[in-house]
């Protein structure tokens, strides 16, 4: 088939790949404008477009979809669909113009997790299951047929880093397998479950405040959900501490713990909860690489009872 991708971050990068490797025919490639980063404020290219030009792919970077220049661009291209990886919305002038329509690839099992942090939400809320799901495009986000599903487990202390690569890895065959279903003359995609449907926003970088008062495995889950990125954070004094991992434990040993409280023994490092304490194995304070918790005790002189809070504290020297 004759297709383009549409596509912005890492995510995507996986089924590009494989779809430049396939069969198809990869038309052009559309992708987010080139941005300003950095103190020189130089134009940096999203990852997909410099995965679609390691390939001499065309890339088409509009900043307006409903541009009527760009619109003739992509009708002239007759594509016969367009698939979609972590993009933008797409009008229906845009999505209406292939033959077999547009299709998404989203990385939760629909109608679970609409929106555009699925990943981030299946780990905050604690599930052992998630998966992708591909779709046809419609006015409704995330709401449209479903064309194919596949799942996966999620380790209990799996992180957003090591999910979010397993399913773009996923997503590559995943695809491929979606192309080829709609081609066949006896397919019939799926209405959702409007009932079963929840939603997953964009996330910030307050969403990642840990709230020590919460128990254990709400904490746990919200260290997995924003490690790497942004990185659930607290306060340690006036410096911003970044938690990067830990693991739900039980030790009977261990002294009853105020949330937020600091508890060292055989070189490992526990933290009060609303539940039981946890056990924090690496850390990244403001400024500074990450560090296994022990070089963070030893670094920053952690004593037992240290608290951990919600807020910056102004210290007097």
């Amino acid at each position: 088939m004759n297709v383009v991708f549409m596509g912005t971050p890492g995510f995507a990068c996986g089924p590009l790949e494989t779809l430049v490797k396939s069969s198809h025919n990869l038309l052009a490639v559309v992708t987010v404008p080139d941005k300003p980063v950095g103190r020189g404020r130089r134009l940096s290219a999203c990852e997909v477009k410099l995965k679609a030009l390691e390939f001499h792919i065309p890339v088409l970077q509009p900043d307006n979809l409903r541009d009527p220049e760009f619109l003739g661009c992509m009708t002239a291209l007759k594509a016969d669909v367009y698939v979609v990886v972590a993009f933008r919305i797409l009008p229906k002038k845009l999505y209406s113009i292939p033959a077999l329509g547009a299709i998404n690839v989203h990385a939760s099992l629909l109608p679970k997790y609409r929106g555009a942090a699925p990943i981030n939400q299946a780990l905050l809320h604690g599930e052992t299951e998630t998966g992708l799901t591909s779709f046809f495009l419609t006015k409704q986000i995330d709401g449209g047929d479903i064309i194919d599903q596949t799942t996966t487990e999620i380790d209990e202390n799996e992180n957003f880093s090591s999910l979010y690569d397993r399913l773009s890895e996923m997503a590559g065959p995943f695809l491929l397998k979606t192309l080829d279903l709609i081609t066949r003359p006896d397919f019939r995609p799926r209405s959702q479950d409007l009932s079963l449907a929840t939603p997953a926003p964009k996330i910030s970088t307050d969403d990642a405040l840990i709230d020590w008062t919460a128990d254990d495995r709400q904490v746990h889950n919200l260290i997995r959900a924003f490690s790497e990125r942004p990185g659930a954070f607290t306060y340690l004094d006036d410096l911003q501490i970044k938690i990067l991992g830990s693991l739900r434990v039980d030790f009977d040993s261990l002294p009853d713990l105020q949330p937020g409280e600091t508890w060292i023994e055989n070189k490992r490092f526990f933290v009060g909860t609303g539940g039981r304490p946890l056990l924090v194995t690496r850390l990244q304070p403001e400024g500074k690489k990450a560090m296994d918790a022990l070089s963070f005790i030893n670094g920053y002189r952690i004593k037992p009872y240290h608290r951990f809070s919600l807020t910056r504290k102004e210290v007097i020297n």
